[in-house]
């Protein structure tokens, strides 16, 4: 049976600062732009949720993207994943055109991001250390040696060293979720995509999720793109903070200033609603 509690406090002993700079594909080297949109539009019908948007990211930051249900943060992150594309605009990878370009260049420029999700999707079948593994070696190319071996440390860093043997259905929800962590940093990617990772989440296991979060965005050089609702772990993980509204960028800045003395209208109203 899943534990009913977790730890809301990540595990005493983390890998140095050192290790954990590895997560990147890259060495850490000067600022520089990693993700560019330009012009994106995105329609579902009738209705437009991406309306000519033009917003970048560089290596190194993370960005957080607020604002009410349906604005567009979620499709960012999937036209960055490829689940969709855009009808209009470019998409820009670390340089390379992820829209529109060739699958074979899409594939490739793929492998750079990492995405964890609202659901977890574990495979039910297999033990966390090999669904932690998989990926790795079947699209990396990665000897099952070293992919375990990194699996083991990347299961110790987010606090389930000893969950290796565990089937997902024998782990909270939030443990597991703490698993889907691990197999999107397996995959090296330069950047981490988060969409609203606590909201499948009971109240008392999402602590416990933010903090091994908290503390990667703290350790790494890891480049993260985060959709929340949690205000306070915007604020606290965030180099930059973008208002989203019907499709557009309306505000954008430090946390600081966007939390504590926003220039719109409408983010104020949000941030009324929402703290």
């Amino acid at each position: 049976m899943p534990a009913d509690t977790e730890p809301t406090t990540p595990p005493d002993k983390q890998p140095s600062a050192a290790a954990l700079d590895k997560q990147a594909e890259t060495p850490a080297v000067e600022t520089r732009e990693l993700i560019r949109l330009e012009q994106v539009t995105k329609r579902f019908g009738g209705n437009t949720v991406l309306d000519h948007l033009d917003f970048s990211v560089d290596t190194g930051k993370h960005v957080t993207l607020i604002g009410p249900s349906g604005s567009g943060k979620t499709t960012i992150l999937r036209l960055l994943m490829t689940l969709t594309e855009p009808d209009e605009g470019k998409i820009t990878v670390d340089g390379e055109q992820l829209f529109p370009a060739p699958e074979k260049q899409v594939r490739e420029v793929r492998k750079k991001i990492g995405m964890v999700f609202q659901q977890f999707n574990l495979f039910p079948n297999m033990k966390v250390l090999r669904n932690v593994t998989e990926a790795p070696v079947t699209v990396l190319g990665m000897s099952k040696d070293e992919a375990e071996q990194r699996a083991r440390e990347l299961l110790d860093l987010v606090g389930l060293g000893d969950k290796c043997d565990a089937y997902p259905t024998q782990l909270s929800g939030g443990q597991q979720q703490r698993v889907a962590i691990a197999r999107a940093l397996a995959m090296r990617p330069q950047v981490l995509l988060l969409d609203e990772v606590t909201s499948a989440l009971d109240p008392e296991l999402v602590a416990g999720v933010l903090d091994v979060l908290r503390d990667l965005a703290r350790s790494t050089d890891i480049t993260m793109l985060c959709v929340t609702h949690e205000m306070n772990f915007a604020r606290d993980i965030s180099d930059q903070v973008l208002m989203f509204d019907e499709g557009r960028v309306i505000e954008s800045g430090p946390p600081e200033k966007l939390f504590g003395d926003p220039d719109h209208e409408r983010t104020r109203e949000f941030l009324n609603a929402v703290l």
